[in-house]
């Protein structure tokens, strides 16, 4: 065990790494026969919300419905656990995730300072995020009957981009979708304001295309490295989402083609039966217009500009893993004539270390 693990079923749970409005995510490891480990993300309900039927089931769903999407531009669900505390009747649920070793885009425009991205490198990430998407909105449950899911929170912050250069969108927590185990209200309003579609502010019936505008609005703000709705307070916010012409983006930057104009406001437009009719329409169409960039070329764009964020993280990781005995035969050989417990797991004596 590394110290300050805390052990939940064949994981151990170890430094929290953000935090959002529902839930924590913190570093963790797969703790496996034969001292395999791996490093995952594990996701935790806050405290506050543990004991609440509503949160709870918006936690489980967010799980069941990212476990039957399968693409290389969403992050994976492994598995979710069970624990039960010691001293305390009811239990602790936690995701595990695929750990993506990346940062958010709001991280890397704060990063930047101001400056735009390349434009191809936007393009490609804006591409990814579409593809994963357009898989979500694309998943069935076991039986093949489409679980008809809308994200609702497309934002700068639930897309993810590491140093492979591939765009991940992660965080279904408000997602609607057929099949929940609580059903969620249309007029529910759900997601980051600035990002939110004139049919939610509404109340109306969403369907995919919801998630579209949202995609082109974070689009639109790679493109120009600025914000689309820049009134700080939430009314304005509002009016400015019901109300505000959009520019096209060739307004901020000259690296704006009319084709990449037209395809951005086709996907902001307020009508839903005006925008992209999916989200992977509006990606095919965003290759042909500015082609992306490939992803060695996007990663090493994300690897200069979080590049202190990124080395800080793979410390952490590095002194987590380091604690923790390498694989021998003896090891092996041991574990086939008898196998350890989880908890027996070999580490490094200190004076080895």
């Amino acid at each position: 065990m590394v110290a300050g693990e805390r052990i939940i079923g064949r994981y151990a749970l170890g430094q929290k790494i953000a935090s959002g409005g529902m839930a924590t995510v913190h570093f963790g490891r797969v703790l496996g026969d034969i001292a395999f480990t791996r490093v995952v993300a594990i996701k935790r309900l806050h405290e506050r919300f543990a004991g609440d039927p509503k949160f709870v089931s918006m936690f489980v769903d967010e799980a069941r419905l990212t476990a039957r999407v399968h693409h290389p531009n969403v992050v994976s669900t492994l598995d979710v656990v069970v624990h039960q505390r010691a001293g305390d009747e009811s239990g602790e649920i936690f995701v595990v995730l695929e750990y993506v070793h990346g940062e958010p885009l709001h991280r890397l425009r704060q990063a930047l300072g101001g400056q735009r991205l390349p434009i191809r490198v936007a393009s490609g990430i804006a591409f990814g995020m579409l593809l994963g998407l357009h898989a979500a909105h694309d998943a069935r449950n076991a039986q093949g009957a489409p679980l008809r899911i809308v994200h609702r929170d497309v934002s700068p912050q639930n897309v993810l981009v590491g140093p492979d250069g591939v765009a991940r969108v992660l965080d279904f927590g408000v997602a609607k979708a057929f099949g929940r185990l609580r059903t969620t209200e249309e007029k529910e309003v759900k997601g980051k304001l600035a990002y939110l579609s004139p049919e939610q502010l509404e109340g109306k019936s969403l369907d995919q295309r919801t998630d579209v505008y949202a995609a082109a609005a974070v689009l639109w703000e790679l493109v120009t490295g600025v914000k689309l709705i820049r009134p700080e307070n939430p009314a304005e916010i509002l009016n400015a989402i019901m109300k505000q012409r959009h520019d096209p983006p060739s307004r901020y930057t000259n690296e704006s083609t009319p084709q990449l104009d037209a395809l951005v406001l086709r996907g902001l437009a307020r009508n839903p039966d005006e925008r992209w009719p999916t989200a992977r329409a509006m990606a095919l169409a965003l290759e042909d217009c500015m082609p992306p960039a490939s992803a060695p070329h996007i990663g090493s764009v994300v690897e200069r500009i979080a590049h202190k964020a990124l080395l800080e993280r793979a410390a952490l990781i590095a002194e987590m893993e380091a604690n923790v005995a390498p694989v021998t035969l003896e090891i092996v050989m041991n574990a086939i004539h008898e196998p350890p417990t989880r908890r027996d797991l070999p580490v490094v004596p200190e004076s080895e270390r």
